[in-house]
């Protein structure tokens, strides 16, 4: 009986990887290892083995799984994206022309847009409208060689949408192939009924939304929007603490706008990551450098907003442990394009090719607390790879916005093929 999740991939040009099962700090993140002409030898989705292509092709030639001839291209772990939005119903695509156009946030509120709007569109969807449209956009993060995704909610602002999106991330997460990882986010914005209530609305989430989300164990990290005029540090504190106690692995969107105290707050409550910190203090880069948090930063928004990048080169150089990830939502970024990332962060963020791959994905799984099963290729971690179409990880940001995946396996499975789509 062949095993459906036993592969042995061969006639490589090489296979590039970060190494470890710890996230890699600081200058450490461009050494990736390369090793030429290899293959690679996954058994019930497990790595069990690396090695010369020959001396492996003539150990297991009487392998009983499936073989599998990469034609002398380049194999890379599987990317992970750790920071998305990716369910919710309804599109803005209006919003973002008056945007282009010259258009404050304050306007394009007072037109009937910003994240109320989509609020309202997610309350009025349906689980399977939403399933369906997750389902498709997972399927496009495949085939941008994404592996691991992880999902937040945040645009219901209610118990009954939270809970929705939640369900449908899960569900989906049972029956795609990519592993989902779910994050209770109802601190994304305050809600229009609670104006002028704001803190009523932080009591409501710690009494009421993620008692109930523990108690479907639907989620495993609880993330807060800590910036100006949002939720600021005390009440993100209470929100992350009380996720704490209920057993959600505390998060933050920290410094995209202003510096308000959140990446502080991060390191000192031992959240998995801080995210944007498009205006990180250099006190708090030293803080995170001296932490077990992620710096996650998210060049897609910044780009979209046309905002100053997130200080990528400051970070590395400080001995930050950083991740690269799409922020994938329907407001300031709606891109699922790894190589659009791979450009920014390279072009205008000044990070070395080798420290965007370790940041997308080694780092990307620390990011989510999944570094010791997945995020590089070596014996005992998940057999999550990509083939790309050319002999050269290098190719990944001189060929310029342009997706070079060909072929995706998770878990020992062929789940992509360019030409043939999805075939799991």
């Amino acid at each position: 009986m062949i095993p459906i999740n036993s592969i042995l991939v061969y006639n490589t040009s090489e296979i590039v990887t970060p190494k470890g099962f710890t996230p890699s700090r600081g200058n450490a993140m461009k050494n990736t290892e390369i090793t030429k002409n290899a293959a690679i030898l996954i058994e019930n989705g497990i790595i069990t083995e690396i090695g010369n292509s020959d001396y492996m092709t003539d150990k297991y030639k009487n392998f009983d799984g499936i073989t599998l001839d990469a034609g002398k291209k380049t194999v890379l772990p599987g990317f992970v994206d750790s920071h998305t939005h990716f369910i919710w119903g309804g599109y803005r695509e209006n919003e973002f022309s008056w945007r282009l156009s010259g258009m404050s946030y304050m306007e394009i509120m007072k037109n009937g847009g910003g994240i109320n709007s989509t609020v309202k569109m997610t309350r009025e969807s349906t689980s399977e409208n939403l399933y369906e449209l997750g389902f498709k956009r997972l399927n496009s993060m495949l085939s941008f060689g994404v592996t691991t995704v992880e999902g937040k909610s945040g645009y219901g602002l209610d118990a009954e949408t939270e809970l929705k999106q939640l369900r449908v991330m899960k569900k989906l997460g049972e029956n795609h192939p990519l592993d989902v990882v779910k994050t209770f986010m109802g601190a994304h914005a305050f809600p229009e009924e609670f104006k002028g209530k704001e803190n009523a609305f932080v009591d409501l989430i710690c009494e009421e939304f993620i008692p109930k989300i523990s108690e479907e164990k639907i989620a495993e990290f609880c993330d807060v929007f800590c910036e100006e005029n949002v939720f600021n540090a005390v009440q993100s504190e209470k929100i992350l603490k009380t996720g704490k106690k209920y057993g959600l692995i505390p998060k933050i969107h920290s410094d995209e706008i202003k510096s308000v105290g959140g990446t502080e707050l991060a390191v000192n409550i031992g959240a998995a990551s801080a995210d944007h910190l498009l205006n990180i203090k250099d006190e708090d880069i030293k803080l995170l450098s001296d932490s077990e948090t992620i710096a996650t930063l998210l060049p897609g928004t910044a780009f979209s907003l046309k905002e100053n990048f997130a200080p990528a080169r400051k970070l590395i150089d400080s001995g930050c442990a950083v991740a690269l990830a799409s922020d994938m939502n329907p407001g300031s970024c709606f891109t699922e394009s790894v190589p659009l990332i791979i450009s920014l962060a390279t072009i205008y963020m000044k990070m070395s090719i080798e420290e965007v791959i370790t940041a997308l994905t080694l780092n990307g799984a620390a990011a989510l607390r999944k570094e010791k099963i997945t995020g590089s290729l070596e014996p005992g971690k998940f057999g999550d790879l990509i083939i790309i179409n050319e002999d050269s990880y290098k190719f990944l940001n001189y060929h310029i916005g342009v997706n070079l995946v060909e072929k995706v396996i998770k878990k020992g499975q062929l789940v992509f093929s360019k030409g043939d789509n999805y075939v799991f």
